[in-house]
């Protein structure tokens, strides 16, 4: 209902032929450029907030430029972008120049695709960021989908040891810090061009046929704490991509005789390059997948890997939903709701009628009617059988047994988007009432139930304000809202911009059945908690947020979500049912990262985060 955005999408190509043997075979000289905006196009539904592209032609003369950059920023970056890139690859007649003089066309491609969880926006902050020097071999260029929770910390490490970087982001960050080490690679391999008696050009050889893009890695990315699939290429033709420790954050990658590719979902490979889901590989927690400058390529175990965290939310909402795997658990999370949906109608599934939040419950929505058609068949079954054990059934009689169906109808219609340029508060307030339409007539007034489903409910903005306004004008006889995650409890600071903690309405109805149940004590005491713990490690600390929902059930909070939620006037019954942690980890078994509803974070940095999060909390409300 109310969109939550993840950070980005990482795209990268290296091709492993000649660049001519891709204008005869494909007919242009633009093969691997086409393939990298399909790769980010399929990819868009990861970032809207900006897009940039990097290419490196690996055989370009001294004087020429060798690493390219576009940049954009807004809905249609992607396209403006490449339009940009294309344009630059014309001559003045609008042909394709040679390969030698076009500038986007090289043996190295990297996409990027934005969204931003820290709040800091503009073209600066656009990936991929660059890093340049003299040194083909001392260029970087990075990009990555992450969130690191320690920037603070490794700022502080890096500017101690004389470092001066000019933004205080995590990625400029991380890239000094890959960069000062990608400097120290090179330097150890001057000197060993130096003893091996090499001079002038004979040493830039050497270096650039020898760097070891994994020193660089192993030496930088021990202190980052957080989720992340990190990217980048040199501009004497390293590329490599590397997975966070624990797996949270997600890469596919695919090889064949012509090109190596990376992504952050794989139908995108599947689709850009028409391969069998068989086909691609996953990027293993703490791996790095290299390609040296002349081709070879290996994975190497840079981390060590921590117990798996894969993202769930990956699984309910961000990634594409044609992932067969997706496609499947997605299916399951509805379809394993069926007996608390049945409970919440008091049984009566022959007056419900069931839809979705349009686009992303679709899916869990058609999982949600598997599961009801095989109870209703099931049902059927039994009513059969009984009738015939008791005589020669009529065809009146079958009929009236076999012609009871599950009933769905398309009920809400996401109708347009709200622009932003309406700042004031009430004209906002009120275009955001009609974000949604119904259709009219799809229930029976007073007499059907309405059991819709939605892949989240995190805020609860959206349905107070538009869905349960526009729902009720249908006069059912009861609103089952269905959430195929369980209750968001927790911020996310891996990479997903979820917000601050008295913006979840879970913790706020939880604050609530404090306040009424006389229980402040509780939430003072948490305070405390984490004001004694701040000054320890982050290694050290706990996760003290969890005591503020430990004496609730998730129905007593489920119950304080609908009373906050009700608009005014509304009489119509309503109740939420929410997922399970256990339903949530059956259905998606690979994904155990849970701890946006659970509280455990897997890293150390989330769990300080949290900590302050609730310390701010507090403080903003004394």
């Amino acid at each position: 209902m109310e969109p939550l955005k993840h950070e980005c999408g990482v795209a990268m190509i290296r091709l492993l032929k000649p660049l001519r043997y891709y204008k005869e075979k494909y007919g242009t000289w633009l093969y691997g450029l086409n393939k990298l905006y399909l790769l980010m196009e399929k990819q868009h539904n990861r970032g809207q907030e900006g897009a940039g592209l990097a290419c490196v032609k690996m055989n370009a003369c001294a004087g020429e430029e060798y690493m390219f950059r576009e940049r954009a920023l807004g809905s249609n970056a992607i396209a403006e972008i490449f339009q940009a890139a294309q344009q630059a690859c014309l001559n003045q007649g609008n042909e394709l120049l040679e390969e030698e003089s076009m500038p986007f066309i090289g043996e190295l491609y990297m996409g990027h695709l934005r969204y931003s969880t820290t709040g800091k926006s503009g073209l600066t902050y656009v990936h991929p960021f660059m890093r340049r020097n003299n040194w083909r071999a001392k260029n970087l260029c990075l990009c990555g989908n992450f969130n690191l929770t320690n920037v603070d910390e490794i700022f502080a490490d890096i500017t101690s040891k004389g470092q001066h970087p000019r933004i205080y982001s995590d990625t400029y960050i991380m890239l000094e810090m890959m960069g000062h080490r990608l400097d120290r690679e090179s330097e150890r391999l001057f000197k060993e061009a130096q003893d091996k008696h090499l001079e002038g050009t004979e040493i830039t050889r050497y270096i650039e046929e020898n760097i070891n893009i994994c020193n660089v890695l192993r030496t930088s990315t021990p202190s980052f704490d957080g989720g992340y699939v990190l990217c980048g290429i040199t501009g004497s033709g390293e590329m490599f991509s590397i997975r966070d420790p624990w797996g949270i954050r997600t890469a596919f990658w695919y090889k064949d005789d012509e090109v190596l590719v990376v992504a952050s979902e794989r139908p995108v490979i599947q689709t850009t390059f028409e391969l069998e889901a068989h086909q691609i590989n996953e990027l293993q927690p703490g791996q790095a997948l290299t390609v040296h400058q002349n081709g070879s390529i290996a994975l190497t175990q840079i981390l060590p890997a921590h117990e798996l965290k894969a993202c769930s939310f990956e699984r309910i909402y961000f990634s594409r939903g044609s992932d067969q795997d997706i496609y499947r658990e997605r299916k399951a999370l509805g379809e394993q709701l069926t007996a608390q949906i049945t409970e919440a109608v008091d049984g009566d599934v022959e007056h419900t009628v069931f839809s979705f939040i349009p686009n992303t419950a679709e899916v869990a929505f058609y999982g949600m009617l598997d599961g009801f058609k095989k109870q209703h068949n099931e049902n059927k079954v039994n009513q059969l059988y009984a009738l015939i054990q008791d005589h020669q059934p009529t065809k009146e009689e079958l009929r009236s047994i076999l012609h009871n169906y599950v009933r769905s109808e398309k009920v809400a219609i996401k109708d347009i988007k709200l622009r932003t340029f309406i700042a004031e508060g009430n004209s906002r307030n009120d275009l955001a009432a009609h974000v949604y339409d119904i259709t009219y007539g799809s229930l029976t007034p007073y007499e059907d139930n309405l059991v819709i489903i939605d892949d989240s409910i995190v805020r609860g903005t959206t349905l107070r304000e538009s869905i349960l306004r526009i729902l009720d004008r249908l006069h059912p006889k009861k609103i089952v809202l269905v959430s195929s995650c369980p209750q968001v409890r927790y911020p996310d600071y891996y990479g997903i911009d979820m917000p601050h903690m008295e913006e979840f309405i879970a913790f706020r109805a939880a604050i609530e059945l404090h306040i009424e149940r006389g229980s402040w004590q509780t939430i003072s005491n948490v305070y405390k908690k984490c004001i004694a713990q701040s000054a320890l490690p982050a290694a050290e600390m706990r996760n003290f947020v969890t005591e503020i929902y430990a004496p609730f059930t998730p129905e007593e909070i489920s119950t304080k979500i609908v009373e906050m939620l009700r608009p005014k006037n509304m009489t119509t019954p309503i109740q939420i049912v929410y997922q399970s942690l256990e339903g949530l980890h059956r259905a998606c078994p690979h994904h155990p990262g849970d701890w946006y509803f659970s509280g455990n974070y897997p890293t150390p940095g989330g769990v300080k985060m949290i900590n302050k999060a609730f310390i701010d909390y507090y403080e903003s409300i004394h």
